[in-house]
Order: C-alpha cells, then structure tokens, then sequence
C-alpha cells in the first residue's frame, strides 16, 4: 500500500537539500490546489522535514517580478543546483510553434521549462495536461499544447521520447484532474531522499506505486460489478448498483489508487455515486470515444459495451455479463441503499 511505503520514508534522516522549482504552463491551477492540501506528508513537512527547499512555486514564493528573474538565471547559470523540476500544465507552443501564447519575462514559457529540463537532476510532471497534453491538447488544440513527454497516448512529447534528465530517468509522471496530492507528495519525497530508484515507473512512466492497479480496487461497489447490476439513472449517488453497464464509469480501466488512498481521507468518486471519468489516463478526456458525454456507457448493437475491462472482448464479455446477471442473488437485485 502507498501510505505504507511512504511511512517507511517518513523514519530517513535527510542528508541534504534538495532544491525544488515549480513551474506553471497552460493549465488550470487545480493540481497546485490539490498539493496545497497534501496531508501525508504536507507541504510544510516537504520543507521542513525532508530537505527539499522550493527554490520557486507561483502560490506560495515570496519573490516576484526581477527577483523570480534573478533566481532563474541564478539557476540557469549553474550558481544554483536544480534537484527537482516540477512542471503543472501543457507547454503551449502556440501559434506555429511560438510559445507567444504563453510568455514568461518576455520568453515563452516553453524555452523555459526546456532549459530547466536540461539543468535538472530530476523532472516530476504533476497532472494530466503536464504529463500528456489534457484538456488543452484535446482536438483542435488551438494553443498547440503538448506534454512534457507525451501527446496522449504518443510517446515524445516537447522533450521528446529520448529525454533523460541528468540522474538519467526520463520524466515521472504523476497524472490526474487533478492528482492526489498526496501521489504528489510522496514521490517528492522519495525524489527528494535519494530514493528515486525505488519509485518504479510503468509503460506510461507512471510510478507503479500509486498507478499499477485500477480505480475499481477498492471500490464499495465492486460487488455489483460482479453479477453485472447497474444503476439504471445518474444521480442514484448512495443506491445500488455498479455505474460501469450505464453511467460510463471507468473504473475497470483506469490506473489510480482513488478507492484505497481516499480524497480528503473521506471519499471517492464511485463511493459518492460518481462514474470514474478515466483522469489519469494519457487519452482523457475521451471525447472521441464518448462524443456528447462521458457519463452514459457508449454500446454497439445497443446492448455490449463498446469498452470492456482489460483481459476480454466486448461480445464475450456481453455474453458473460448476461449470464451472471441471470443468476445474480436475491440481495444484489433489491432496491436498498448502500450505507
């Protein structure tokens, strides 16, 4: 479990600072509002308990204007190490290849982050549009925007597919809309205490700590998905049933620990009657697969799902979904409230 290894973390003695810069690029700001409320551990704790020092980060530095750009040439110029880049939001390159429709201290943003790239011991990209494009990279894409390595699912990316910063890792992709902070977090700190070889990345660069098992894990109403029961109507928030067959949940296809490292310690989006939208999966938000709305499962022939779980095909797993739900218990048909 996450929280384990992370209390394995919590006991190191930090040997030194890591320095840290946070940069923002086309995005909406929600992934630094999840990270402001990280709990285990929190921001205060990154600092001062494990070392890292935030050279820079747009909601919480006290510098501004000619002192942020005497910091980053500071940094640019070697006198300042860079530990830890950490990048929120798509680089836009927009129009034709600019970077004017994002400018920072009249440089695109997008040389910027290419030049701390290349002075970093370690790139960390904290949400959907930072690691793959979101949101803003969905077609048209008029900004142009693109993730630090990757476009959707198309490895390469602005840095492209050969990238390694200078510890030789290529970029750690923390994905979501936004991430948990505390996936945020915790990778800081095992970046941060020299234990990033420990973080194990997947195919998508993904830490397999938080994003080898699905979001169905851990789920209240896995038990439903079993004998194939739905919740016939969105809204049926605490009602029975499984909201994959007809409200477009996602879970049996998305990699995230949302229903065993609960948001707000409290909750997750299939607990509180919420189909899983996929957020942490380079094709989201999934608007060619789903054109008019994500919350409605897409069928052909109007009855199999156009998307099935890993491991089958849509005609066998209709076929095997009819089956158990002809032979569902009584209890899993009732019409009750789930506590």
């Amino acid at each position: 479990m996450p929280i384990l290894w992370f209390s394995k973390l919590a006991h190191l003695e930090v040997e030194k600072v890591a320095n840290l810069l946070w940069i923002h690029g086309g995005a909406c700001n929600g992934n630094t509002q999840s990270f402001l409320n990280a709990e285990e551990p929190t921001v205060v704790d990154l600092v001062s308990d494990f070392g890292i020092n935030i050279l820079y980060h747009h909601s919480l530095a006290m510098e501004f204007g000619d002192q942020v750009r005497h910091l980053f040439d500071q940094i640019l110029s070697d006198e300042i190490p860079l530990d830890i880049l950490v990048v929120e939001g798509t680089v836009i390159q927009g129009p034709n290849g600019t970077g004017h429709y994002d400018m920072l201290m009249d440089r695109p943003k997008k040389e910027w982050i290419w030049n701390f790239a290349h002075k970093a011991q370690y790139v960390v990209a904290v949400g959907d549009c930072a690691c793959w494009g979101g949101i803003p990279a969905t077609k048209p894409n008029p900004t142009e925007s693109i993730g630090l390595q990757y476009l959707k699912g198309e490895r390469g990316g602005f840095l492209g597919s050969d990238f390694r910063s200078k510890a030789g890792l290529p970029v750690i992709n923390i994905p979501g809309c936004p991430a948990h902070p505390d996936w945020v977090t915790q990778i800081l700190v095992a970046v941060a205490t020299g234990r990033a070889e420990d973080v194990l990345l997947d195919e998508l660069q993904r830490p397999q700590t938080f994003f080898k098992t699905f979001t169905q894990t851990g789920c209240t109403r896995v038990q439903y998905f079993e004998w194939k029961e739905p919740v016939e109507e969105f809204g049926q928030g605490t009602r029975k049933g499984c909201l994959f067959y007809e409200q477009g949940c996602r879970g049996p296809m998305t990699h995230s620990p949302c229903n065993r490292i609960l948001w707000n310690r409290q909750s997750s989006k299939t607990r509180a009657g919420m189909p899983c939208i996929g957020c942490t999966e380079p094709q989201f938000p999934f608007f060619d697969l789903a054109p008019g709305t994500v919350f409605k499962t897409q069928k052909v022939l109007g009855s199999i799902p156009k998307e099935v779980p890993q491991g089958s095909d849509p005609l066998s797993y209709s076929v095997h979904a009819a089956m158990a739900r002809a032979v569902a218990p009584k209890w899993a048909k009732e019409d009750m409230f789930v506590p």
